[in-house]
């Protein structure tokens, strides 16, 4: 499976946040969406970061809930790793796991169009191995 097919069960809206907004935004914007991240973006298109609830934990541990007034430009991640529709979800799967990282903005062309969680690529994973599954069983028992 590719990245595509994840984009197209799953949509693909972005929700980003401005620079220069809180964490204590961000914190609302995860919780009302129910999401893990949120890119850091001035047009929607292009990513300046990524800040994740395990970067916020990180960072309340770090200083206490004081840090709820600082801006997402002072926590946000800026190495941005990223994939492209084509590439697999295999490929994906492993960078995310190397990379140590649960969240990935899908560019094509310098731009945006998508973002995946590893829960995404996970379940597509699991859906591609039970039809590889199924399609083994079938051939077996002669189906």
């Amino acid at each position: 499976m590719i990245v595509s097919q994840i984009l197209k069960t799953k949509g693909t809206g972005i929700v980003t946040i401005a620079p220069g907004s809180t964490l204590r935004e961000v914190v609302e914007l995860l919780s009302t969406r129910r999401i893990g991240a949120v890119v850091v973006s001035t047009d929607g298109k292009t990513a300046r970061g990524i800040v994740s609830e395990r970067d916020i934990v990180r960072e309340l541990g770090r200083v206490g809930p004081t840090c709820l007034d600082q801006t997402v430009d002072k926590i946000m991640t800026r190495a941005i790793y990223s994939c492209a529709p084509g590439d697999t979800t295999l490929s994906v799967l492993e960078t995310m796991t190397t990379r140590r990282f649960r969240h990935m903005p899908v560019m094509e062309d310098n731009e945006m169009i998508g973002f995946i969680s590893i829960g995404d690529v996970v379940a597509a994973r699991l859906s591609e191995l039970q039809a590889e599954k199924d399609a083994l069983t079938g051939m077996i028992m002669g189906n």
